[in-house]
């Protein structure tokens, strides 16, 4: 039975169109739906509509998903605990803060300066509930001091526990690599050794660079260990480091019996490190730089036979002596990568040819008055990417500049050979012995994973280790690891999506999150703050299923006097 009742608050009465129904036997209210108060009633009666005096769009779904998601996992309560507690005028708990950086590194990543405004575009300031002056950049950056690097590897070993315990993930198969970031740290600044000129990934050979190394799972790329490094520094001389720390973690979290196998590529291969692992008691499987190995890629091709389950690889196994001691050994062949590597040759080649023509016109003519030395050591420097000396006959003749000329041809036997020898084949090693071929090759071709995880933070857009605008190493450690905290949010997020049906790139589900928005319906009175009403804009099929996966209704806005999810 259907009835309208008033409720006084605060000195107003609100009706309510209520109806109540008989549930097992007992009077029970099933609905209640708010009317307004009695000038509203009397103006929807009369046909008139209350429309907004303006209204105000905020960014929900995407901020409320990954806030949720860091509530689910306690990180700012793991923050505070390591920690211990701040002064009351902080402003927020440090752990809140390290919060807000990795939601907004999902989201919009932007410098602490142009936070305030990001947060002013959300929905964020109704549902964490800051004062204004806490947003403040400055804020940000003593909450950043508060953390040295010994507390930055605690809190992530426990949100590491956290995440395996909460998600269960599956940590049986881990794929470790690195890389480095550019940075636009000053040249002269002294306060950041760990940024250093080397190897730009990037290929921003001009810029300080900070390495990270990671160690994820094959269960839905989510990190579980990094190690921030100085970027001058080769990737092999952090290994050691890195499989320490994921022993260490490893023995905390692992299940009775549970064994780990790490998958890493030759840029880590060392006999010292090659000890390093075994010394752990983790099962490996890596890969053996070809060059040092070449009698096993000439094997006869009637050793290598189809495995099954990848169309276009064959491989055979065998025992070889690598990294300091005796070794199961698959050889691999794909006839893809061999393909690739063909026509990547060919483009080398071709480059190489144009310059040795330039420079053999320029001799034929006399426009040059570099020494045969000079001479010579050009021709070397055209000459000097991989396999090209096998497979070209440069001859030089004369002594002086008029005299000097050049001649060359490919060797296409040679070059043959090369592709027959080298090309497509990869040659793996590992300690399981009992694993068929087929199994070692899906674990060592795990590694895309780490690789999409660092496409992932070089993704200006969202997700981002860009732009990073901190000068000293305490900071810079900091940084990185609110990034990486940032990548595990969204991995995790994916993969809840994944298991509900939904799979989605980090992008895609962002994206598809960031669609679901709050819309502010403010109506001015004649003194005062104007009233607001908050409701969500429509959703597509596919945000409602998000919407209710992620569990954002404990975040949406609510009637003041119901209490109830308003949506539109």
């Amino acid at each position: 039975m259907a009835s309208i009742i008033g409720k006084t608050i605060r000195g107003q009465t609100y009706y309510y169109l209520r109806e109540v129904a008989r549930v097992n036997g007992k009077p029970k209210v099933i609905s209640q739906r708010y009317l307004g108060k009695a000038a509203d009633i009397e103006a929807a009666v009369n046909g008139a509509s209350a429309l907004p005096d303006r209204t105000q769009h905020l960014g929900f779904g995407d901020f409320a998903a990954v806030w949720g998601l860091l509530e689910r996992l306690g990180v700012a309560a793991i923050v505070d605990e390591v920690l211990g507690g701040r002064r009351a005028d902080a402003g927020a708990s440090v752990g809140t803060y390290v919060c807000l950086a990795a939601a907004n590194r999902v989201v919009a990543p932007c410098s602490k300066l142009a936070f305030s405004d990001w947060w002013q575009s959300t929905a964020g300031e109704r549902i964490v509930h800051l004062r204004g002056s806490a947003l403040d950049h400055r804020r940000f950056w003593d909450a950043m001091d508060a953390i040295d690097n010994a507390q930055l590897i605690e809190i992530e070993r426990r949100v590491t526990a956290k995440v395996i315990e909460e998600f269960s993930l599956d940590c049986a198969a881990l794929v470790l690599d690195m890389t480095n970031f550019a940075t636009y740290i000053d040249s002269a600044n002294d306060k950041a050794p760990i940024a250093q000129r080397g190897h730009a990934k990037q290929k921003r050979n001009d810029l300080r660079l900070v390495g990270l190394g990671l160690v994820i799972t094959s269960d839905g790329n989510v990190p579980l260990v990094s190690h921030a490094y100085a970027g001058n520094r080769p990737d092999v001389t952090q290994f050691a480091d890195v499989v320490g720390e994921l022993s260490r973690r490893f023995r905390t979290v692992a299940a009775p019996g549970e064994e780990l196998t790490l998958v890493y590529d030759a840029g880590q291969d060392s006999a010292a490190n090659q000890a390093v692992i075994e010394a752990t008691g983790l099962h490996f499987v890596g890969s053996l730089r070809p060059s040092d190995h070449l009698d096993l890629l000439g094997a006869d091709n009637r050793r290598f036979r189809l495995v099954e389950g990848f169309p276009g690889l064959s491989a055979y196994e065998t025992r070889a002596l690598a990294l300091g001691a005796e070794r199961r050994v698959v050889v691999t062949h794909s006839s893809e990568l061999h393909a690739k590597q063909r026509r990547g040759f060919a483009q080398t080649m071709a480059k190489v040819e144009r310059d040795l023509l330039k420079l053999q016109e320029r001799l034929s003519h006399n426009k040059t008055r570099r020494t045969r030395a000079q001479v010579e050591a050009e021709i070397a420097k055209i000459c000097s990417p991989r396999y090209v000396s096998r497979c070209l006959r440069v001859t030089l003749t004369g002594g002086t500049a008029p005299e000097i000329r050049l001649s060359f041809e490919v060797d296409e036997e040679a070059r043959r050979h090369l592709e027959s020898e080298i090309f497509g084949k990869r040659v793996l090693f590992t300690d399981h012995e009992d694993w068929t071929i087929a199994e070692v090759v899906a674990a060592y071709r795990s590694q895309w994973r780490a690789e999409a995880d660092f496409r992932q933070l070089k993704d200006p857009e969202v997700v981002s280790f860009s732009p990073m605008f901190h000068w000293t190493d305490q900071k810079i450690r900091v940084h990185v690891f609110y990034c990486v905290l940032a990548l595990t949010v969204a991995r995790l997020l994916c993969r809840e999506a994944a298991k509900a049906g939904l799979e989605m790139s980090v992008r895609e589900l962002l994206s598809t999150l960031s669609g679901i928005e709050e819309t502010v319906l403010l109506y001015q009175g004649d003194r005062g703050r104007p009233k607001a009403k908050r409701m969500l804009t429509d959703m597509d099929p596919t945000q409602q299923r998000l919407f209710d996966l992620f569990g954002l209704a404990a975040y949406a806005p609510r009637d003041p006097v119901l209490g109830t999810t308003r949506e539109a």
